[in-house]
């Protein structure tokens, strides 16, 4: 060491700079990382705290929002990318530190932040949540994955298409490669069709409001939102696009129940079952799977414009409550109830229209909870199918002879779907329904890309909604 540097003070030490944007973020992913919490539950509170303590605007909470749910909606590419510039395997590296890393990773690769910026701002929040230790090693793997864009690491760390297609598909749009092959095979087409689906997994999904007849029109909606900031929805006449996202909690009519925060798709199914043709009497609905309450009150208000009543049934007592508190204010007739769909307290044949909503992988709302696609595994179908076939059988026997049963998931994987009402209908498993598809297309008229039939499946890719699935039964005898 020369006398020089002997002579030359030490550096006086510097406190890093608390962001309030990117430490919200990290509390964020922390979470979902340790509680398996959902990002859409988790990050509301988390701003609205944030927003009382007079920390944040609005320009930040939607930095932090795409900081979130964009490192979730990417996390496959990002660790793929991650692991090629560490020196160990990504299990070894520390949950928190991944973390922080996926997020300086999606400010390089994803967002429009300078490349300095990205790096410096993610080093400070290293420096305040992890120490300065591990800020060193964050700052090193940052200043690598800054070499390139991200084409640039997908040509290095992703498989070419030619020799494995499902793993290429599946680094470069950031799916499970079992979720890929599933959605392939549900899908079926070329690789384009399968491309645009992955990539609309990717994308912020619209807000979507319902207003909820003989309580709110799309006219009256619009106009309190003012001009430009909602658009009438695609397919469903009850529908409302708000065109910037925003708190849709904040707004009057959502706070009071005459208006509901539901995707498109899912209103679409609520009005094909209401629709659905019908001899004799149409005066008791039934949601046999109600929570959280979506679609049920749709249901109850659909079925006061005729008269008809509505029982809303919901297993888990706490998603009963949100059932109860969708439905208030209802102008017509309806209870909620909590039981088991499965082992019902109804007489067979009490109803003339009945709704299913089953539990599910949730694959078909990737875009709403990017998480869910890490989380599931292919033995988790295994789980579902049992109690999906009781629940549809179950329905079937609620609803009297020529009602309408109306089977609907959240999902587009086979096993889910059409699997599953074949396999009641034929009886495996069980006894046979006696009971006869109803072809639901005509049913949401205008909706294009409909398949064969006689059930359908939309599609984020080609309906902008989630990827709910629909089959329309008829109890025959």
């Amino acid at each position: 060491m020369s006398e020089q540097s002997r002579r030359r003070p030490p550096k006086p030490y510097r406190r890093p700079v608390k962001d309030p944007v990117r430490i919200l973020a990290f509390d964020a992913l922390r979470a979902v990382d340790e509680r398996d919490a959902y990002a859409n539950l988790v990050l509301p509170p988390l701003l609205r705290k944030a927003r009382e303590k007079g920390d944040f605007d609005s320009r930040d909470a939607a930095l932090a929002t795409e900081l979130v749910y964009g490192t979730l909606r990417r996390q496959g590419t990002y660790d793929a990318i991650i692991a090629a510039c560490v020196d160990r395997p990504l299990r070894e590296v520390d949950p928190p530190v991944l973390d922080v890393l996926s997020l300086g990773a999606h400010q390089l690769l994803g967002t429009r932040i300078p490349t300095h910026a990205a790096v410096s701002s993610s080093v400070e929040l290293a420096r305040v949540v992890l120490g300065d230790g591990r800020a060193k090693f964050v700052n090193a793997v940052l200043r690598k994955i800054a070499q390139h864009d991200l084409d640039g690491w997908l040509a290095l760390v992703a498989p070419p298409y030619d020799e494995d297609a499902e793993d290429h598909l599946a680094v470069v749009h950031s799916h499970p490669r079992w979720v890929v092959s599933a959605l392939w095979d549900a899908l079926g087409g070329g690789r384009a069709g399968i491309e645009d689906l992955l990539e609309a997994d990717n994308e912020r999904p619209e807000v979507t409001l319902v207003a909820r007849p003989g309580r709110a029109t799309t006219e009256e909606l619009l106009a309190q939102l003012g001009e430009g900031a909602g658009l009438p929805g695609r397919w469903s006449p009850y529908a409302v696009r708000l065109v910037e996202g925003g708190e849709p909690g904040a707004l009057d009519p959502v706070r009071d129940g005459r208006v509901g925060v539901q995707d498109e798709g899912s209103q679409l199914v609520a009005i094909a079952l209401a629709n659905a043709p019908l001899d004799g009497s149409d005066r008791r609905w039934l949601d046999g799977c109600a929570g959280p309450g979506g679609k049920a009150a749709l249901l109850g208000a659909l079925a006061a414009e005729r008269g008809a009543a509505l029982l809303a049934a919901e297993k888990q007592p706490h998603r009963a409550r949100l059932v109860e508190r969708a439905l208030t204010g209802n102008p017509g007739p309806y209870q909620v109830i909590a039981t088991d769909g499965t082992r019902p307290p109804w007489r067979a044949g009490a109803f003339d229209r009945v709704l299913v909503d089953v539990p599910c992988s949730g694959l078909g709302a990737l875009r709403r909870r990017p998480e869910a696609r890490w989380r599931r595994r292919p033995e988790d179908f295994e789980g579902f199918a049992p109690l999906q076939r009781s629940l549809l059988r179950e329905a079937l026997r609620a609803v009297r002879v020529g009602g309408v049963v109306g089977y609907a998931t959240c999902s587009p994987h086979l096993a889910e779907t059409r699997v599953v009402v074949e396999d009641v209908l034929k009886g495996r498993g069980g006894p046979a329904a006696e009971a006869e598809w109803i072809d639901a297309r005509p049913l949401m008229a205008g909706v294009p890309a409909l398949g064969d039939g006689p059930d359908v499946q939309l599609w984020p890719h080609l309906h902008g909604t989630d990827a709910m699935y629909l089959a329309l039964l008829r109890r025959t005898a």
